[in-house]
């Protein structure tokens, strides 16, 4: 797995799961994918994301977004 695949993976969790538990328990968790979204609209100009940063520095190997 390198630095980019954990990346969407992670995105891709935080988005499913905060709409399922809106979905179920309260409004307020649509808080947690407007945050994975809003983070990833940021990398898209940037290139800087703060997940890869951290799995950088515990040595995974880097893709080619990021």
């Amino acid at each position: 797995m390198n630095v980019d695949t954990l990346v969407f993976r992670v995105a891709g969790i935080m988005v499913t799961a905060g709409v399922v538990l809106a979905y179920t328990h309260h409004i307020a968790w649509l808080a947690l994918p407007l945050f994975a979204g809003l983070n990833m609209f940021q990398a898209s100009f940037t290139k800087f994301c703060p997940l890869a940063s951290i799995a950088k520095r515990f040595g995974m190997e880097c893709g080619n977004a990021f």
